[in-house]
C-alpha cells in the first residue's frame, strides 16, 4: 500500500512518512489472520513472534506487548465494539474490517492497558497510516479521540443496558461475551449474579501454562526445576508455569516426555483410569484421540498396569499428532485412523473407553477467546448427532463391567447432560458412576454423579465428565 498522501499537501508543509512500529504491525497481522482466515490466535501468534525475534526486531518485552495487544483485544472485542459503535456515525458492519481491527487495538490500549492516552492514540494513528493509508488514518484518529474521552467504567455506564432491565445483555457487554453464551453458561452454572460474573471474568483472564509429566517418562520434580514453576492444584502430574514462557524450550516437553495440557483434561483422563472395574483391565480405547494429550497420559498410565491403549482419530493429520505424542511411550500402544461412529474394532473389546467429543469449545474461552464470536446457537445442532453417535459407539465398544468416560470441553447442557441422558435411555444396561470420588481433593464438584469443572472455581477449562458402566 502506498505511503503517499491521498490529498495534495499544503504548500510549505513537508510530508512525514509514517513510523513503522513492529509490535503493533504484528498485532494487526495476527488480528487480520483471525478475522480473514478464521485462524486461532494461539496458533497464528507464535510463528509471527518467532519470525520477528529471528529478524532481530523483537525482544522479550516486545513479544509480551504484542501478545497482550492481540489477546486483550480479542477477549474484550464485544465491549470495544459497543464503545466504537457509540463513536462512529455508521453501523459497525459498514466499517471496513481492517479499520475496525485498528480501532479495536486502539480501544484496548486506551481502555485496557496503562499506555498513556496520547501514546495510545498516536501509535494507533501511525499504525493506520502504515496499513490503511493516510485517509483512513484520519478517521481512526477522530474515533479514538472520542474513545479517549472516558475510561472503561465510564463507557460501560453509557453503552451497557442496566442489569435490572436486561441482566444477560448487561453481562454480555460488560464481560464481552455473546448474549446466547452468557445465557447458556448461566443455565449450566445455576445460581445468582455473583457466580456468572466470576465465570465471565475468568474467561477474560490469561490462563497459566500447565504441563503434564507423563508417567514413566518424566517427573513433576524435573519440571519444577524450571523457573517460576509451581505444582499443579489437583493433578499429581501437573506443573504450572506461573509466568508463561515457552514450553517448547523445556527439554522434557521438547522430547515428548512431558506436554502442555490443561489440568482439567488431566483430571478427566485420571478419573477414567482410576474408575473401578468388574473384571480384567487390559485394553483401553481413546475414541477421539486427536491431538493426543489425553491419549499420551492414558497410554502412560496403561503401561504402568500392563494394559494397552488403542488411540483412534478420524482425521489423518490429527492421527499423526497422536502418533507423535505417543512416541516413546514405555508400553505397547496402537494409533489408528478411523471414524469413531463406524469403528473397525469388535463390540465389547475394551475395558475402559474415553470419548472426548468434538464440541463448541465454550469451556476453553480463556485460551481461544475468538471462539466466542464464531460460534452460533445453530452449531449445537450440528454437533449433537456426532456427540450421540460417538457415545453410542463407546458404550457398544466397552465390555460388560467396563467403564466409558464421556467428556467435553463445553459446559453447555445440550452437549453434556442432555447427551448422556439420551444415551442412557437407549442403553438400559448402563449406569452412571459417581465421578466425584475419582477427583480427590477437588472441591465444589456439585451434586454428581457427573462432574463439571469451572475456570473460576477450579482454575481449569470448563471440562465435563460423565462415567458410565455397562452392567447388562
Amino acid at each position: 500500500m502506498s505511503d503517499q498522501p491521498r490529498r495534495p499537501r499544503k504548500p510549505g508543509k513537508p510530508y512525514r512518512r509514517p513510523q513503522k512500529d513492529p509490535v503493533r504491525i504484528l498485532a494487526f497481522e495476527a488480528l487480520r489472520a483471525v478475522d480473514e482466515r478464521d485462524a486461532y490466535a494461539n496458533l497464528v501468534l507464535p510463528p509471527l513472534l518467532r519470525k520477528a525475534r529471528e529478524g532481530g526486531d523483537f525482544d522479550a518485552r516486545d513479544a509480551a506487548l504484542a501478545t497482550e495487544l492481540v489477546y486483550g483485544t480479542l477477549r474484550r472485542q464485544g465491549t470495544y465494539d459497543a464503545v466504537v459503535a457509540a463513536c462512529v456515525d455508521r453501523p459497525l458492519r459498514e466499517v471496513d474490517p481492517p479499520v475496525l481491527d485498528v480501532l479495536s487495538l486502539g480501544a484496548h490500549q486506551l481502555l485496557g492497558t496503562r499506555i498513556p492516552t496520547h501514546a495510545a492514540v498516536s501509535a494507533s494513528v501511525e499504525l493506520a497510516r502504515v496499513v490503511l493509508g493516510d485517509g483512513r488514518a484520519k478517521f481512526v484518529n477522530a474515533v479514538l479521540r472520542k474513545v479517549a474521552q472516558h475510561d472503561l467504567d465510564g463507557w460501560i455506564e453509557r453503552v451497557a443496558p442496566p442489569y435490572d432491565e436486561d441482566p444477560e445483555d448487561h453481562l454480555a457487554v460488560v464481560h464481552s461475551h455473546p448474549r446466547w453464551v452468557v445465557s447458556a453458561l448461566w443455565d449450566s452454572l445455576g445460581g445468582g449474579r455473583a457466580g456468572i460474573e466470576e465465570l465471565l471474568r475468568a474467561d477474560n483472564e490469561r490462563p497459566e501454562v500447565t504441563l503434564v509429566a507423563r508417567p514413566g517418562r518424566a517427573t513433576t520434580g524435573e519440571l519444577l526445576d524450571e523457573e517460576a514453576a509451581l505444582p499443579g492444584r489437583w493433578s499429581p502430574y501437573a506443573v504450572r508455569l506461573s509466568e508463561g514462557g515457552e514450553p517448547g524450550a523445556i527439554p522434557a516437553v521438547a522430547d515428548g516426555r512431558a506436554g502442555v495440557q490443561d489440568e482439567g483434561s488431566q483430571l478427566v483422563a485420571l478419573a477414567l483410569a482410576n474408575a473401578p472395574l468388574d473384571g480384567p483391565d487390559r485394553m483401553w480405547l481413546d475414541g477421539c484421540a486427536g491431538p493426543g494429550g489425553k491419549a499420551a497420559l492414558l497410554a502412560a498410565l496403561a503401561a504402568e498396569r500392563g494394559a494397552v491403549l488403542l488411540a483412534s482419530e478420524k482425521q489423518p493429520h490429527r492421527a499423526g499428532l497422536v502418533a507423535k505424542a505417543l512416541a516413546g511411550n514405555p508400553g505397547p500402544y496402537q494409533v489408528v485412523t478411523a471414524d469413531g461412529t463406524r469403528p473397525p474394532w469388535r463390540p465389547g473389546a475394551f475395558d475402559r473407553v474415553l470419548v472426548d467429543v468434538p464440541c463448541t469449545g465454550l469451556g476453553a474461552l480463556r485460551r481461544r477467546p475468538e471462539a466466542r464470536w464464531r460460534r452460533r446457537p445453530d452449531d449445537l445442532e450440528g454437533f449433537a448427532p456426532l456427540q450421540r453417535g460417538l457415545l453410542r459407539t463407546a458404550l457398544e465398544s466397552v465390555r460388560v463391567g467396563g467403564v466409558v468416560g464421556y467428556a467435553t470441553c463445553s459446559p453447555h447442557l445440550a452437549e453434556t447432560r442432555a447427551v448422556v441422558a439420551d444415551l442412557l435411555k437407549q442403553f438400559p444396561d448402563a449406569e452412571l458412576l459417581d465421578a466425584r470420588p475419582l477427583l480427590p481433593g477437588v472441591p465444589e464438584l456439585g451434586e454428581g454423579p457427573d462432574v463439571q469443572l469451572w475456570p473460576h472455581v477450579h482454575g481449569t477449562d470448563a471440562m465435563y465428565l460423565a462415567l458410565i458402566r455397562r452392567t447388562g
